[in-house]
């Protein structure tokens, strides 16, 4: 049986895709001002999950979690992200455990005027705070769920209180020094109010590393509705639906790529995948015939192989 695990290397398949997205990991340390008409929004009936002793971790993200729908539980979230050892969590983790929730965690521009945004969709966003010093940081997980520009505070859910008030120019300190960094839990097929291509793709791409290829299905349809044509978001999407053993789906895309640009043979290799799996063997030979006629990697060329050897053995079956 083929699946994705059989395509080439990720590095030679979409290097565009890594060179958009080196170094967005970081969120830039600054903050913008509020839109002019911007006064209050707060998402009142965001849940609340009081944390335990150093649990801030869990209880942020169980937060953001369950605003956006995912069916989850404080405890099965501990268990995935809280680490005894360092009586806390890191932001690696929270990542992984949203993903394996069928949420896609994208990470926000460190701005105030992001947040209002982000709130004004409806989504509450995690923020990282530090609430000590730099020579002796306390670092804290917690949720924005509100913003007062006429009494110049914005609204948490954090540690044990439901409804924190805070001056806006306190938080923006604490949040300075967790280095701006938030995220918000997209459900898959959302965009973020403030959309960035290359970290969106990121975002998405770990998603179907995670092995959630369905949400990932989704997430690319939804970078293709903003960036329509687009070939990163169009090769992830055909990857993702033949993860899922959608081939006709994943065939008609690796089609589209190849008419645009014939030598892409990572798409080739993939559609010839495809082909085999719908038994349609000698289609899926002559593909890999083009590809490897057309290449001058050594390294490409063993991948091809192997893939021309697989489908041969197919073939030898099924006959």
């Amino acid at each position: 049986m083929f699946g994705a695990r059989r395509v080439l290397r990720k590095s030679r398949l979409v290097p565009a895709l890594f060179v958009l997205t080196s170094g967005c990991a970081s969120i830039p340390p600054s903050v913008s001002d509020l839109p002019d008409a911007a006064q209050t929004v707060e998402l009142e009936a965001t849940p609340f999950y009081p944390q335990e002793r150093y649990q801030c971790g869990p209880a942020a993200l169980t937060t953001v979690l369950v605003a956006s729908g995912a069916a989850v539980t404080l405890d099965d979230i501990v268990k995935k992200v809280y680490l005894p050892g360092r009586q806390g969590s890191l932001q690696f983790e929270l990542l992984a455990a949203a993903r394996t929730e069928g949420r896609l965690p994208y990470p926000v521009d460190g701005t105030l005027s992001t947040i209002w945004q982000e709130l004004e969709a409806g989504r509450p966003v995690l923020v990282l705070q530090n609430l000590g010093v730099s020579a002796i940081p306390r670092w804290h997980y917690a949720v924005v769920v509100g913003i007062d520009t006429e009494n110049d505070e914005v609204v948490l859910r954090s540690g044990t209180d439901e409804r924190r008030v805070t001056p806006t120019r306190a938080f923006l300190h604490t949040w300075r020094r967790g280095g701006y960094w938030g995220l918000v839990a997209l459900k898959p097929g959302e965009l973020p109010a403030a959309v960035d291509r290359a970290r969106y793709f990121e975002a998405v791409a770990a998603l179907e590393e995670a092995g959630r290829a369905e949400a990932a299905t989704a997430a690319w349809g939804a970078a293709l509705s903003q960036w329509p044509g687009d070939t990163v978001a169009l090769f992830g999407l055909a990857n993702a639906n033949l993860a899922l053993r959608n081939f006709a789906a994943a065939e008609d895309a690796y089609r589209t790529l190849l008419d645009r640009d014939s030598s892409l043979l990572a798409a080739r290799n993939n559609l010839a995948l495809a082909l085999a799996e719908q038994g349609e063997f000698d289609a899926a030979l002559q593909e890999i015939s083009v590809a490897l006629s057309e290449n001058r990697d050594a390294a490409v060329d063993k991948e091809l192989r192997d893939t021309e050897a697989t489908i041969r053995r197919r073939k030898a079956i099924a006959d």
